[in-house]
This record gives C-alpha cells, sequence and structure tokens, in this order.
C-alpha cells in the first residue's frame, strides 16, 4: 500500500473518470472531482474503518470488480474462499491490499462501487456521509489529524520530562499472585496487556451491573451481531478521531479548527467510555498514556493530563485546575501560564467517575442561577466537582478534549453533557479467552485443561468476556490442574464455589502469616459488608482503623491479597480487586459472627433494597449454607455457626415457597428467578426438593433471560418431578441457554416458547429433546420464533410423537417448509392435531400440497392458514383439503383474502359434516 505506487502509472489515469451513478448525487460529484492521490489519501485515512464497513459486503464488491475487468477470476475466488470460511476480516483486508496493489483506476471503481452498495451496508453509509459532510476539500482536516503538534522550544523540555514520568508511572502492571511466594508480582504493560473491543455506542446508559455478570456467550452473540451491522470497533489511538464524533456538525469542527491559525490540532471534544466492573477502562486508560508518552499515538496532544475520581474524592477544599496538576506534576510550575494559551493540545483523563463522591448535574439549571459554581478560569478556585464540569462542558479551556470512564450505572449523569463520543468496552470473544488463559498459565496444558473445562460448565464460562473474572478463574481453577491433592469432582461449579476456591488459595499461601485469620476476616467482612450496603468500593486508612485493621505500607498477610492499595500524592486508598470479590468477603463474615440472629437481620434488611446492590450478596450468602462451599474456607477459618448456616436454609425455603405461586407482574417473576439462583448456588437437593419438587406450573415469561438464568432453570426443572407446564414466552433466551435447557423440556407437557428468537439452530437443539423416546411434550408453541423452511426436516421429524397441538404461527416456513411438513402429515402415523400456521408466507402451491397430505391424515382436528397469502387460485385446492381431512373439525382460513365468490365457497362448506367449522371472516353470506 505505498505511496509512491501512484507516481509510477500511467498518468492518464489521472483523468477524472465519470461515476455511472445518479449524477444528482452529492458524493458521486465529491469522488469524481478527487484526483487521484487525494482518492488515494482519503482511502488510507478510512482505511482501518473501510475494512470493518465492507465486511459482510465483500463478495458483491469482488463480483462487482470482477465483472468489470479489475479482478481476475483467479483473485475473485481468492477473496471469496475467505468468505466462506467465515473469515471476513481477513476477506475485507485482502480485498483492500489487492486494489491499492493494482493503482488508482482500480481505487477508484472501489470507491464507485461503495457507493452503489453503501445503501445495504450501515458503517460503509456512515463513512460516505461523513465525507459529503467534510464538503469538497477534506484534505486540510485530514493533514491537521494526522499531522504532528509542533512545541515551541521552551515547552520542549518539560513535555520530555513529563513523558518519562509517565512512562515510568504505567510500563508496568502489579499483579497480586495468591499462588506464589511473592505476593506482588510486576509485569510489563505491553507483555500483559489484551486489546479489548470498544465499540462506538453503548447499550444501556442505566443497565444495572449485576445484569451483566451473567452475559457471557450471549454477550458475545451480542457482540457479534451488532459488530457487523452498524457498530465500529474503535482502536484507542483513534477514539478522538473526528469519524466517531455524535453531537456536533463535522463540517462546523472543521472550520472551527482551520480557524484555530497553525496549532496543528483540532477543536476539543468530550469522550465517554463504557464499562462493567473489572472489564479493563483503567488498564485501557493506563495503556493510552503509555502510548502517548512513549510516542505512539496522539501527536497531536502535547500533553496528557491523567486523574482518577478516587484521589479527586481526598481534596475536602476548594482549588484551581493549576494547584490540581501542579499536586501530581510539580515540574508545571513554570509553564502552565503558556498551556492555557493552546488547549487545542491538551488531554485531560478522568477515570472513574462512578467512584466520584459528587454529584454532577450537567443539565445546567443550578449553574445557570449560580454562575460562580461554573469554572471559567484554570486560576480560579472552585469545588473538584466545577473544574470536572467545567472542561467537559467546554467552559473551561474551550478546545481541550476530555477522556471519561465510567461504569453503566454513572452513565446516566452524563446524558446531559457534552459528549462527543460514546464507545463501551466489550471485553473478551472466544479466542482471546484463550489467549488471556495461555499468557496466565505457564503451562499450556494447564491453560487448556482450564479453558475445556470453562466451556463445559455455562456458569463458569459467562464470566470470561471479563478480564477481572478470567484473573479470578485462574486464580482458583489453576490448582486443580497442577496440584496431584485436588479431587477432579471439587472442581468449581457455582459462582459461589469459585470465589471460595479464589479465598481458600489465598488462605493457604498466606493465612499462616497471621495470627488469627478467622478475627481479621470477620472485621474485612463487616467493612466490605457496610461498603456493599453504602455503595462504596473505595476504603481509606480511617475506614481500615475503624475496623480494628491497622492499615500499613504493607498489609500483612492474606488482607493484602483482598485490599489492593493505590498511592497518589494526597493520599492511600483500598479496594477490593473486583466488586464481587467485596461481596463475598461481605457474605462470608456474615457466618463467622457469633449471633445467630443476626443473620435473619441481615437478609430481611438486604432482600428488601429493590436497587440490585445486594443481589450477588444474597447468592453468596445462599450459596455457604452449601458443605462443598464452606468446607475448604472451614480448614482455616474453623467450623462456620451452624444456626447460621440453618437460618439462611430456613430463609431459602421460605422465600422459594413464598414466590413459587406468585407470578402475577414483571416484579414477582423476577423475584421469583433470584430466588432460584439462591436455590441453585445452595446445590441443595433435598431443599430443592422439598420447595420445587411438587410444582406443576412454572412462568418466568416476558422476562430477558441470561445463560445463566437457564442453566438455574435447569437445575430446577430437574429436580421438579411434576412440572407440567412451563412458560418461557417473550424472555430472549440466548442459543446457549436453550441448549442448557434442552435436556430436562422433555419432562413438561406444554411448553410455551413463543416470542423467542430461537432461529433454525436452536429449535434443531430443542427437537433433538422431542425425539427422546422419554418425552412428554403434547402442546408446544413455537410463535414468532424466527424459523424458515431450513427447520422443517426437524420440525417434521417429531410429527409421530408425542406432540400433539404445535403451534408455528408468525414465522417465514414459506411453501417450501410446508411442503416438507405435508408430508410427514401424510403419515399414518402423525400425532398432530391442532396446528397453527398463520403468518408464514404461504401461498396457492402451499394449499395444493397441504390438500394432498391430510387425505389421508387420520388426527388433525384444527388448521389455523389466517394471515398468509391466498387468493381466489387457492380455493378449490383448499376446497378439496376441507372436504377429504375428514378428522378436521376447525380450519381458519385469511381474512379478506378472497374475492365474495371465492370465500362464499369456502365458507358453504361449513357444517358438510357434523361439528365442522370454517372460519373465513368477515364474509356476507
Amino acid at each position: 500500500m505505498a505511496e509512491a505506487s501512484i507516481r509510477e502509472e500511467d498518468p492518464t489515469s489521472s483523468t477524472r473518470m465519470g461515476m455511472d451513478i445518479d449524477p444528482n448525487s452529492t458524493i458521486t460529484e465529491l469522488l469524481t472531482n478527487y484526483d487521484d492521490y487525494q482518492l488515494f489519501k482519503l482511502t488510507t485515512f478510512y482505511w482501518n474503518r473501510l475494512q470493518q464497513a465492507i465486511e459482510e459486503g465483500v463478495e458483491g464488491l469482488a463480483l462487482m470488480l470482477t465483472d468489470q475487468d479489475y479482478f481476475s477470476q483467479q483473485e475473485y475466488h481468492k477473496v471469496t474462499e475467505l468468505t466462506e470460511k467465515g473469515n471476513q476480516a481477513e476477506n475485507a483486508k485482502l480485498l483492500l491490499n489487492l486494489v491499492m496493489e493494482k493503482g488508482s483506476q482500480t481505487r477508484r471503481v472501489m470507491w464507485e462501487s461503495f457507493v452503489k452498495m453503501c445503501h445495504g451496508l450501515q458503517k460503509l453509509d456512515k463513512i460516505l456521509k461523513e465525507i459529503k459532510e467534510l464538503g469538497s476539500d477534506p484534505f486540510d482536516y485530514i493533514n491537521i489529524t494526522q499531522g504532528l503538534s509542533e512545541l515551541p522550544s521552551h515547552r520542549k523540555d518539560v513535555q520530555q520530562k513529563h513523558k518519562e514520568t509517565l512512562q515510568i508511572q504505567t510500563e508496568t502492571l502489579r499483579v497480586n499472585t495468591i499462588l506464589l511466594k511473592e505476593k506482588v508480582k510486576i509485569l510489563q504493560l505491553v507483555d500483559r496487556y489484551a486489546e479489548l473491543t470498544v465499540l462506538s455506542n453503548v447499550r444501556d446508559r442505566t443497565l444495572i451491573e449485576h445484569e451483566l455478570l451473567a452475559r457471557g456467550r450471549d454477550h458475545e452473540e451480542w457482540r457479534e451481531k451488532h459488530l457487523h451491522k452498524q457498530l465500529e470497533k474503535i482502536q484507542i489511538d483513534k477514539l478522538f478521531r473526528s469519524s466517531f464524533f455524535q453531537r456536533h456538525s463535522l463540517r462546523h469542527k472543521m472550520m472551527g479548527l482551520l480557524r484555530r491559525s497553525k496549532s496543528a490540532s483540532r477543536s476539543g471534544s468530550s469522550a465517554a467510555v463504557s464499562g462493567v466492573p473489572g472489564i479493563g477502562k483503567t488498564t485501557m486508560i493506563q495503556k493510552i498514556v503509555y502510548d502517548w508518552a512513549t510516542g505512539k499515538i496522539y501527536p497531536h496532544f502535547q500533553f496528557i493530563f491523567n486523574f482518577k475520581f478516587r484521589h479527586l474524592n481526598t481534596i475536602n477544599c476548594r482549588i484551581n485546575l493549576r494547584n490540581l496538576i501542579l499536586d501530581q506534576y510539580p515540574y508545571f510550575r513554570n509553564v502552565l501560564g503558556d498551556l492555557w494559551k493552546n488547549p487545542e493540545g491538551l488531554l485531560f483523563i478522568f477515570d472513574g467517575l462512578d467512584e466520584f463522591k459528587e454529584s454532577i448535574d450537567f443539565a445546567d439549571n443550578q449553574r445557570n442561577t449560580e454562575p460562580q459554581s461554573v469554572c471559567t478560569d484554570p486560576e480560579c478556585w472552585c469545588e473538584v466537582s466545577d473544574i470536572v464540569y467545567s472542561l467537559i462542558q467546554h467552559k473551561l479551556l474551550p478546545g481541550c478534549s476530555v477522556l471519561v470512564t465510567s461504569r453503566p450505572t454513572a452513565l446516566r449523569s452524563l446524558e446531559k453533557a457534552e459528549i462527543s463520543v460514546w464507545a463501551e468496552i466489550l471485553g473478551f470473544a472466544g479466542d482471546e479467552r484463550k489467549e488471556y488463559f495461555n499468557k496466565f498459565f505457564e503451562g499450556q496444558a494447564v491453560a487448556a485443561a482450564v479453558v475445556k473445562h470453562l466451556e463445559e460448565n455455562e456458569i463458569l464460562y459467562t464470566m470470561c468476556y471479563n478480564p477481572s473474572y478470567c484473573w479470578i478463574l485462574g486464580l482458583s481453577l489453576g490448582p486443580f490442574f497442577t496440584q496431584r491433592d485436588r479431587k477432579q469432582q471439587q472442581i468449581p461449579k457455582t459462582i459461589t464455589q469459585l470465589y471460595s476456591y479464589y479465598i481458600y488459595n489465598i488462605l493457604k499461601n498466606h493465612g499462616r502469616e497471621i495470627e488469627s485469620p478467622r478475627d481479621v476476616f470477620l472485621k474485612l467482612g463487616e467493612m466490605a459488608f457496610t461498603g456493599v450496603s453504602e455503595k462504596k468500593i473505595v476504603f481509606r486508612n480511617g475506614d481500615l482503623i475503624q475496623y480494628n485493621l491497622q492499615p500499613s505500607q504493607s498489609l500483612s498477610g492474606f488482607p493484602m491479597e483482598l485490599l489492593e492499595r493505590d498511592d497518589s500524592v494526597q493520599s492511600v486508598v483500598y479496594t477490593f480487586p473486583h466488586l464481587t470479590i467485596q461481596e463475598f468477603v461481605a457474605a462470608l463474615a456474615q457466618f463467622l459472627i457469633p449471633d445467630p440472629g443476626y443473620i435473619r437481620k441481615v437478609l430481611r434488611e438486604a432482600y428488601s433494597k429493590r436497587d440490585g446492590r445486594f443481589e450477588i450478596f444474597l447468592r453468596f450468602v445462599a450459596g455457604l449454607s452449601s458443605p462443598q462451599s464452606a468446607r475448604p474456607l472451614e480448614e482455616f477459618l474453623g467450623p462456620f455457626f451452624h444456626q447460621t448456616t440453618r437460618q439462611v436454609i430456613d430463609w431459602v425455603k421460605e422465600k422459594v415457597e413464598g414466590q413459587i405461586n406468585n407470578r402475577e407482574s414483571e416484579t414477582d417473576k423476577r423475584d421469583l428467578l433470584n430466588i432460584l439462583h439462591y436455590l441453585f448456588e445452595s446445590q441443595n437437593k433435598e431443599l430443592a426438593q422439598a420447595t420445587v419438587g411438587s410444582v406443576k406450573t412454572l412462568a418466568i415469561s416476558e422476562l430477558q433471560l441470561t445463560t445463566i438464568d437457564c442453566v438455574v432453570l435447569s437445575h430446577v426443572i430437574g429436580l421438579c418431578d411434576t412440572i407440567k407446564h412451563l412458560d418461557l414466552f417473550g424472555s430472549f433466551i440466548p442459543c446457549e441457554g436453550l441448549q442448557c435447557l434442552a435436556s430436562v423440556l422433555l419432562k413438561c407437557q406444554e411448553l410455551r416458547l413463543s416470542c423467542n428468537k430461537l432461529g433454525d439452530s436452536g429449535v434443531k437443539l430443542l427437537f433433538a429433546a422431542l425425539r427422546n423416546p422419554d418425552c412428554k411434550i403434547q402442546k408446544l408453541h413455537l410463535w414468532g420464533t424466527a424459523l424458515t423452511d431450513s427447520c422443517a426436516e426437524d420440525l417434521a421429524s417429531v410429527f409421530n410423537h408425542s406432540l400433539t397441538d404445535l403451534d408455528l404461527g408468525n414465522n417465514k416456513l414459506g411453501d417450501s417448509g410446508v411442503k416438507r411438513l405435508s408430508a410427514a402429515l401424510s403419515r399414518t402415523d402423525c400425532k398432530i392435531r391442532k396446528l397453527e400456521l398463520c403468518g408464514n408466507l404461504l401461498t396457492y402451491s402451499c394449499a395444493e400440497d397441504l390438500a394432498s397430505a391430510l387425505s389421508t391424515n387420520r388426527s388433525l382436528t384444527d388448521l389455523n392458514l389466517e394471515v398468509n397469502s391466498f387468493t381466489d387460485k387457492s380455493v378449490p385446492a383448499l376446497r378439496r383439503l376441507i372436504l377429504t381431512c375428514r378428522t378436521l373439525n376447525l380450519i381458519e382460513l385469511p381474512v379478506n383474502q378472497f374475492s365474495f365468490n371465492g370465500g362464499n365457497q369456502l365458507k358453504s362448506l361449513q357444517g358438510t359434516r357434523s361439528g365442522l367449522s370454517v372460519k373465513c371472516e368477515p364474509l356476507d353470506l
């Protein structure tokens, strides 16, 4: 992809070529007016985004270039071969490389083709609209975004000092290693950093944190589905590129930029990056700062200033931006005045908005009446929150750029902020997870064994999208595959068991360094519980002293493994490595408290909170009542109080019995699902059989079920001896969730799965269960489950089993699909009595097939063919169907699909034999 290749081409190729497209198209005119070098520059500028944008359309694009003789047949087949193998990313890269090798004429035809096919490819359409908005000459803007920012000589020294300081601060990662003799392992950032997917959007700015604890494979499916359609990956070096701006016109930004003399920078923007706890937000910020300090990214930023909200919380007085910077970087004392003159060269990073103790109102309502709370001067003394607000809203140092990170729960506060770029960190996909564990374990055999165990356990696998969970999984599972004294049957299967072994490994390696682990753990757990209750995740020396945990330069023994120390110029703060570890320690402490009545009070108060803060805590409490979860911890902490365990079991029993038949509202059903999670974590078979063993109906409809929810339901249904009806209508069941449920669904007599996007692959899993000789399902509802003719063979294969009522309405089986079903309906051993085929794109052809098949059918009594595409041409076949199917009592036909005469012909058949009803309304007979 060398620029020199352009200069060597035939000079006649630079002739601006007309495009065989609508001449009134603005984008077509713009592209036509670009000379070859400009078009080359445009291609290289958008290179990474074009790779993503054309992934879904590479085959069509290659065909266009082949039809016009710019690609040979061999090159076309080389490109499409990658498509067939499912490697779309490499496919797109290959096509672009081939085009660039061929030169300017091929490149111009490629852009012509982009215009022709952009309406079917959203990302490509977005790029073309952006070029259109930038106007006839975007190249000054491109030059600026790609160019270096020149610094006056008197500031180069301080910039060099700043880069050296930041490089030292960010080049290493400190990792607690509970399995090794050394308590902290220092790793090079570049060796350990794993690229995470950052998307140019966020899913739900009000999402509860712990809904993401169980996203897993369904998270991966969402990622793949939406990433290929419209959301774009953002590489961290492109986060502030104009192409992701959402709030302001690109044209306006470009013009404002060009007016700013020769600063070789850009107009300022604010970016918000969201991500759940442990997903890698802070590590991503560390990588951004390190890469800038080493000259790899953001050359247009002259200086970067990085702040953590947890440190800003320690400032309890008014301060100005000048002193805020000097507290961390005192060597700026003599040059800050010069920096304020060129704000376009500054990037301010604020990490962890969700940890900020102050609430910032970006709606401006209060600040409009109290202008003193708006900070417009970097020397002005004000509250820290006012400085953050004013920088993000471009009222302070307008032109500078700001990057804010936050958990999803705090994003609501930014909805009224001047945010140009919204992005979300999604975490690891399948291969990235394997890569993580290959780096984590020194032996590849151990890594492979751990990954295999995770893939076989949906509960644990769902956690692997998150780097922090991967770390916990690696520390907890590794010993089972490296130590001979570990029994394979003890490998954790629930989240509580996993965290129990995580703590067990800490105690085993470091617990003997402290005199009374039980007492220290009780104090630590009490502090953790207060934090969960108050939504507090950052603790200070004062908090440790309050709970008689004496702070020191290096916390002794295992507390160091549970509290990470974070030093700053202003203070020392401590956090648990992950929120779930804090919640587990809080739950564990409940079993170490001598007062047996205390747990009842805690459970009652925690359950009464409706905001989700205690959801995982309660699962851990229920799980710790299980001997398998408690036993490894009791080895070092002493026995749990039996009365406490008994109280927890009784409480779970009461909750299940009180909620199992209460399913009126969505809240009731959500409560029931959470309680079933408690039952699952307890792994108490006797308790489960006593509470759900005799249940006949289980309704969890219209809740968005995760894969973990499906694992829990599978466990519960497996223990139900009397289950007859299972209602999972509209539950957004992921394919993997259905796979977890498949083995127990056959116990039910009636199964409602309507309005779940199961698709043909999901139904294939379901019908494997239906073919089981022990299957009891008689009524199956699959209305609106995205079925096509591809699944018809699987459907037909169960017509001679237990199934009697089948609802296939509102799918896309079409004539070809129903043709295959008709063959099964014609068999003498067919048991289907009621069949719903409304809204399946059926036509005249299908009516003929049904008529032939049902002439020999001995079971069908009800047939619904409403909302299909029958016309008068179908009337003879439908008449024959009604007259020859001797068992048919009710047939429902499309309303207003027939003429008056055609409808009357069918309606007149009503009553031709006893009980026959033909519904074809409205008809004036």
